[in-house]
């Protein structure tokens, strides 16, 4: 469902003269369908670079990032929102979103712009808010003024309303307490379990053992003279 093959990513400094610094070369993963891979690596190895070129923030030097039939690392900004929309999830460890909108139609969203009928997208979400624990109270309030903690429910609600095959998860237990982790480690397997693939950035080593299916080192991606 995600394959990635011969990746490179370069950055141009661009307050340093121009200089293009290469941070990654020939990364080459596979995820099928219903297996959770996890990146793993020091701080700075590359880990959320490589998620970003697959959720097509970032563009790849070379190499292909085939999700589906899609190839993002040529794909057209349009191709991209529409694979966003039906194909991939993102669950990112920052909630951002249109200030004043409710917290039930945050989480809603993603299920109205694929033409579910607003009363049953609302009542998805509402169950996903429930099942993560956010008080009834204050789904009619913008999550921007809510705890870290409960920013990050919202967002993993919204990632996980739309059953999408395949899925982005960076730090998806962070600022979790026990029983809020638990819900989200649960909402992991059953998304394998429908045959979601999944890439994700575990810092949580309890949770990494429990739903990854193998692990990468990111650092087998480096640069050769950088790692020589």
């Amino acid at each position: 469902m995600i394959r990635i093959e011969n990746v490179a990513k370069d950055f141009t400094l661009h307050n340093q003269g121009g200089t293009v610094l290469r941070v990654m070369e020939d990364a080459s993963l596979t995820i099928a369908p219903g297996e959770c891979v996890g990146l793993i690596g020091a701080s700075g190895a590359g880990k959320s670079t490589l998620m970003r070129m697959v959720w097509g923030n970032y563009r790849a030097a070379s190499g292909r990032i085939m999700v589906g039939d899609t190839d993002v690392a040529q794909a057209d900004p349009r191709a991209i929102t529409r694979l966003r929309r039906g194909t991939l999830g993102y669950v990112s460890q920052f909630l951002r979103v249109v200030p004043r909108v409710p917290t039930l139609d945050v989480v809603a969203e993603p299920l109205l712009t694929l033409g579910t009928p607003e009363p049953e997208a609302k009542a998805r979400a509402a169950a996903m808010l429930q099942r993560l624990n956010i008080p009834q109270r204050l789904w009619g309030l913008s999550p921007t003024t809510f705890s870290g903690g409960e920013q990050q429910r919202v967002n993993i609600a919204r990632g996980f309303i739309h059953p999408s095959p395949a899925l982005l998860l960076d730090e998806p237990t962070a600022s979790l307490d026990a029983a809020n982790r638990e819900q989200v480690l649960q909402l992991i397997e059953e998304a394998k379990a429908r045959g979601a693939a999944i890439l994700g950035i575990f810092h949580d080593e309890a949770a990494r053992d429990r739903v990854c299916d193998r692990c990468i080192d990111v650092a087998g991606f480096a640069p050769k003279a950088a790692a020589a």
